[in-house]
């Protein structure tokens, strides 16, 4: 069965035949330290942007990755590729997630699609461009992204942490969902209801927080660091996905589609990052496996550091192979399937064959 191939050492990535070989580099001088970020979060871009610029010289050391058994490819180290790397991952249909330093997404290699289907994009095109039925899925994708946040908080709400306001709040502004007639409208009630849901996250995580809203970029503290490199693995795991379908990645319906971004992947996060994203990372919190010394801040700007990416990454790995029984199906499928079906579900709804209904957590 294929997995993902995650990259934090610095090196080339080179293919032979039918291998990947990893050649690890070994790192001799940093030009450039990061010094003073006071000045870099004046424009986001800075800090975004501003890697510190490393030299490195050859190794010795190198790995050997069959190419049957690369599913996707996480990029978080000073890595180097060729043409001909690039060229033998479009013919395997294998996407190449890039992060930078500060282990923020820069973008994705999307190889050529293979799963072409012009009756599907038109269909997906004419929902996008239909009102009433581009409202109808953007419903869909903010129902089943609050039932999952509902769930995640009855969970502890079980367990001893009363989060009967919360769960009053939201399921008030539930309500409002079905009622909606604008995207805007929709969205603002989506706002509202992660804006509730994040006020009860310093109840949910065991350990002293300065969290108190959600920011984006730059992050300024712990858990907002956590949320973005959260939100971003699911945001790519949810693309590699879709693109194992027919569906374009491009045209969206809760999300405005836009130049530069697969805001399809964006619509179908949210449904998705309760699961995926959340509930990991109360787990590596609450258990002490994330700490204080994995997060590096600089002025008002905290990110996490490489030991801590990669813890975070391990336990992400892990949940993505965690299986259930499906309730429909009758078998068990893993989390990463799930995401698999649920794209099916959204072909089947497009081509008028069954009406959507999101994925919602059972157990």
């Amino acid at each position: 069965m294929a997995r993902n191939y995650y990259i934090f050492n610095p090196g080339r990535l080179r293919r032979k035949q039918n291998t990947v070989f990893f050649h690890r580099y070994a790192q001799i001088a940093e030009d450039r330290v990061l010094a003073d970020f006071e000045e870099a979060v004046a424009d986001d871009l800075d800090l975004i942007d501003g890697d510190p610029e490393t030299e490195f010289e050859e190794s010795d050391k190198k790995k050997a990755i069959p190419v049957e058994d690369i599913e996707a490819i996480y990029v978080f180290g000073e890595t180097d590729f060729n043409r001909k790397f690039f060229n033998f991952c479009s013919s395997r249909q294998i996407p190449v997630h890039v992060f930078n330093y500060f282990g923020f997404y820069s973008g994705t290699f999307y190889p050529r699609e293979f799963l072409n289907s012009g009756e599907l994009l038109v269909q997906q095109v004419v929902h996008q461009q239909n009102h009433p039925q581009r409202l109808e899925l953007a419903q869909a994708f903010v129902k089943g992204a609050c039932v999952n946040i509902v769930k995640n908080l009855q969970y502890y709400d079980n367990r001893g942490k009363d989060c009967s306001f919360f769960l009053q709040d939201i399921e008030r502004l539930q309500k409002k969902i079905e009622t909606t007639k604008q995207i805007f409208e929709l969205m603002g009630i989506e706002g509202n209801i992660r804006q509730t849901y994040f006020k009860a996250w310093p109840l949910l995580i065991d350990r002293e927080t300065d969290f108190k809203k959600r920011v984006r970029r730059p992050p300024d503290n712990e858990i907002n660091a956590l949320i973005g490199f959260a939100n971003s693995m699911v945001y790519t795991t949810i693309l590699s996905e879709i693109y194992k379908t027919q569906l374009s990645p491009l045209v969206s319906f809760l999300h405005e589609p836009g130049t530069k971004r697969f805001s399809l992947s964006l619509d179908l996060a949210e449904i998705f990052k309760p699961l995926l994203a959340d509930r990991l990372i109360f787990t590596l919190l609450n258990r002490n496996q994330l700490t204080d010394k994995h997060f590096t801040r600089k002025g008002k700007v905290c990110w996490l550091s490489e030991a801590g990416r990669k813890i975070f990454v391990r336990g992400f790995d892990e949940r993505l192979r965690v299986t259930i029984k499906h309730k429909k199906l009758g078998r068990s499928v893993s989390y990463r399937r799930l995401i698999r079906l649920e794209c099916y579900k959204l072909i089947k709804h497009l081509l008028k064959q069954e009406p959507y209904k999101p994925f919602t957590i059972w157990w």
